[in-house]
């Protein structure tokens, strides 16, 4: 059945007062029932956890619950394999910290320059410490990666690559799971920013063999708060960033310091409930898996129909791929001809309609293609509950805005 967009749009409360969130990759708009779950957790179960009194004993048993719904939505085989942390940004802070007792002078890891910076300056900061930083980079006329280039870029001292599953200005989903096996292969490990990826489509972290993937659940529909999965033994091997007594054996509690923000936690789970609703309610992962489905094929749609309008004018340049398609998720970006991107946006900005201008975090990239001036690009980035009547909406206005 196709996705009931009525019942979707819902079930975001800020939908209701029409305007046109097309900003969603910069953050999404928040589910009713996780803010409702934030709100209760706060109301009634706002007391430390590890006490025994019933209050506390439920606190950890919401913990508890909430991880093993965000592991099921990553596909987890563990619930110790769920870090749960403040943001993307600082995940990869944590991860890059807690990986430096295994380092040594020399060590390789590879970063790309198609990343969010998330997942780049980490890495790079360890250059300090004499570990060799090698850039694998995307043909800026063609905006694909090789990977027969990655290949050529690892040696015997690699240690990790880190790499996104989806551009957030490109689009691109990249194969994750092929990546994977290439740098396996070669007996080092990899370290995915999913921050792009998984409001659009179904997380599998078992099939994609990775080691570490972050996300973000405030552009998943939830609240400030983000996910680092790994791999169990990869995690036992990481130095720890708590009290000298949490053991390397602690996890996740060592990578958690300061403790993870128990309301933010159980509101966040919120995410799995919906997607299990709109997968038919079955409470198993191919619920999920179908509600994502559906979310995808939504999201094609809309995605396509903007990408036509874009495709049919002389004066923009799609920076991505133009087709939509499973290999590509609705965050498009884009530069017209002689505008300022800023100019752009602003005309849009009185249609009430939201998007964006800039570089996204993802600088490096936005040079590297030659579009770093005159405000960057322009990025429509939109998800499942946007709909062909606000695609309309834009295209209407940026024909305004075009003919400036």
């Amino acid at each position: 059945m196709p996705l009931d967009i009525d019942h979707v749009r819902r079930q975001f409360p800020a939908l209701a007062d029409g305007f046109g969130y097309l900003d969603n990759a910069g953050g999404s708009l928040v589910l009713e029932r996780v803010a409702d779950r934030v709100r209760d957790y706060l109301l009634t179960t706002s007391v430390q956890t590890g006490a025994s009194y019933p209050q506390s004993r439920r606190a950890v048993e919401r913990l508890a619950e909430a991880r093993a719904r965000i592991a099921l939505l990553l596909n987890a085989g563990r619930l110790e394999e769920i870090v749960l942390g403040p943001s993307t940004t600082v995940m990869f802070q944590f991860l890059a910290r807690a990986m430096e007792g295994r380092l040594r002078p020399g060590d390789e890891i590879v970063v790309t320059d198609f990343d969010h910076e998330s997942n780049i300056g980490p890495w790079r900061a360890l250059e300090k410490r004499g570990i060799v930083i090698r850039t694998w980079g995307l043909d800026p006329d063609t905006f694909e990666v090789s990977l027969d280039e990655l290949d050529a870029l690892m040696t015997e001292r690699t240690r990790l690559v880190a790499v996104t599953h989806c551009s957030n200005i490109l689009g691109t989903v990249n194969p994750i799971a092929e990546i994977a096996r290439r740098v396996h292969a070669r007996g080092a490990e990899i370290a995915v920013d999913a921050v792009a990826y998984a409001p659009h489509r179904a997380v599998d972290v078992r099939a994609l063999d990775v080691d570490y993937y972050v996300f973000s659940f405030y552009k998943t529909y939830g609240p400030h708060f983000a996910v680092l999965y790994g791999k169990h033994d990869k995690l036992l091997e990481l130095d720890g960033l708590y009290h000298y007594f949490y053991g390397r054996e602690k996890v996740p509690a060592k990578l958690e310091p300061g403790n993870t923000n128990y309301e933010l936690a159980w509101g966040s789970a919120g995410l799995v409930d919906y997607l299990d609703e709109l997968g038919g309610g079955t409470g198993d992962r191919a619920a999920i898996e179908r509600a994502y489905d559906d979310i995808a094929e939504q999201e094609t749609a809309i995605g396509a129909r903007l990408l036509d309008y874009l495709g049919s004018r002389n004066d923009v340049r799609v920076i991505g791929g133009r087709r939509a398609g499973p290999e590509r998720v609705p965050t498009v970006s884009f530069k017209v001809e002689g505008r300022d991107s800023a100019a752009v946006v602003a005309s849009v900005d009185r249609h009430e309609l939201g998007i964006r201008f800039g570089d996204f975090h993802s600088r490096r990239l936005v040079e590297r293609l030659g579009f770093a001036g005159d405000g960057g690009v322009v990025r429509v980035s939109m998800v499942h509950y946007n709909t062909l009547g606000e695609v309309d909406r834009l295209v209407a206005a940026l024909d305004e805005a075009l003919r400036r």
